[in-house]
């Protein structure tokens, strides 16, 4: 019997989720701000509420989420549409399908990050 491959990461990308963001999940750093986007996005699928409040910056980090509670989406995928660093600031542009008590829902989002101490933090974001 062969032995059955890792699963692949959430956020899209054809890598494992040990390789790609459940290392991230771990606490190495994302190396820039998709990186830290794809980490948030396999997270809030895994429903790690920590690491999204961990990396969520301290001027816009809510005290809690409470992920558990309203209906739980079913993440289906990630599209990164574009992507812009400059410096220490970034952009990510994205849209995440989910399902909500049977009924297919997709978030458009510009979200900011900014990186202190070599690390990237998710700031905000502008929705449509």
């Amino acid at each position: 019997m062969k032995p059955k491959p890792p699963a692949p990461c959430p956020c899209g990308r054809p890598l494992s989720y040990a390789a790609c963001c459940g290392r991230h999940h771990a606490g190495f750093p994302a190396a820039d701000a998709e990186s830290l986007m794809r980490s948030r996005y396999s997270a809030y699928v895994l429903g790690l509420e920590d690491y999204l409040l961990a990396t969520w910056h301290a001027s816009t980090r809510p005290a809690a989420l409470d992920l558990e509670l309203g209906p739980q989406p079913k993440w289906l995928g990630l599209e990164v549409k574009a992507r812009t660093e400059a410096g220490d600031t970034a952009t990510v542009e994205f849209i995440a399908r989910c399902r909500v008590g049977g009924r297919a829902q997709r978030l458009h989002e510009q979200s900011r990050f900014v990186r202190e101490a070599e690390r990237w933090y998710y700031v905000d974001a502008a929705t449509d």
